[in-house]
């Protein structure tokens, strides 16, 4: 059976694939690859179907050797100027891979995410419908680690052919996220505030969300508490400190902070991409 045996997994490496539809109610949020646009490309530059499982890594240091067979591979997301037994490859390309040969993804340079495709998709035990990790529950498969060895599934007899394979780079300079009002805006004696500041990324970030820094958001009723209420991907809370957090795709399903405002859908993959230290501010989405 091809196989890709982990040497080294970087800060962090994990299965993804779309996530656990539908289990909010069991106190089971969707998980899934953090930046899907990115996990879509990849899979579909290798004919695999958009559901198939990736390995997405994070601020590179991920090298992994093939065994068993050649095995097709894309990687997208972050550069991480990929390469195969040192020679580079790029990004957002195919690279057949012969066995023996190692795949190497180095830092990135901006962003965070870098998503390893292999045609047929990565072949490990479902857990609730899903393979990827969910890293706020501990449910799926665990971050990998030296000497572990990821299963390839078989791929589809077709492989049809992509003339280019267009995406937006991820780049290291501010940025603007567009987001709509959120349920409790009303709870902030200015939430115009939110979109007049710059913000910055704080070193709290990881799958579950991004903390924020920046000039405090002030509430209305500073003693007043909210009973928990659902939580959806790229919801801002803003906790009693008045920094907001954008939660990200391994958020709790419920919480009892105020929500001040919603990340549009297409941007919570961009959000998924910025590194602590990085500037942006949020924006009204024309709707």
């Amino acid at each position: 059976m091809r196989s890709l045996e982990v040497i080294a997994p970087g800060p962090l490496a994990v299965i993804e694939d779309t996530g656990r539809a539908g289990l909010a109610h069991l106190g089971v949020t969707r998980s899934g690859a953090a930046d899907r646009r990115s996990h879509a490309l990849a899979n579909r530059l290798v004919a695999n179907p958009a559901g198939h499982a990736t390995v997405e890594v994070t601020l590179g240091g991920f090298t992994a050797r093939v065994h068993g067979g050649s095995v097709d591979i894309a990687v997208t997301g972050a550069d991480c100027t990929p390469t195969v037994d040192g020679t580079p490859f790029g990004l957002n390309s195919v690279r057949r891979v012969a066995p023996g040969q190692v795949i190497a993804l180095a830092a990135p340079a901006a962003g965070v995410r870098s998503y390893l495709a292999v045609r047929g998709g990565v072949a490990s035990a479902l857990v609730l419908g899903s393979r990827s990790y969910d890293s706020l529950s501990g449910i799926g498969p665990p971050p990998l680690r030296a000497g572990d060895r990821i299963g390839v599934g078989e791929p589809a007899a077709q492989y049809p052919a992509i003339d280019q394979a267009a995406v937006e780079p991820v780049r290291g300079a501010a940025v603007t996220l567009r987001m709509i009002a959120g349920p409790r805006e009303d709870w902030f004696t200015d939430p115009g505030a939110l979109v007049s500041a710059e913000w910055t990324v704080s070193h709290h970030a990881d799958r579950v969300g991004l903390r924020l820094t920046g000039p405090p958001l002030q509430r209305r009723w500073p003693d007043r508490e909210l009973p928990s209420e659902p939580l959806t991907r790229g919801a801002i809370q803003v906790p009693p400190n008045g920094q907001p957090v954008i939660l990200g795709a391994d958020h709790p399903v419920t919480g009892g902070y105020p929500v001040i405002g919603v990340l549009v859908d297409d941007d919570t993959d961009r959000a998924a991409q910025l590194r602590p230290g990085q500037r942006l501010r949020l924006g009204w989405a024309r709707v």
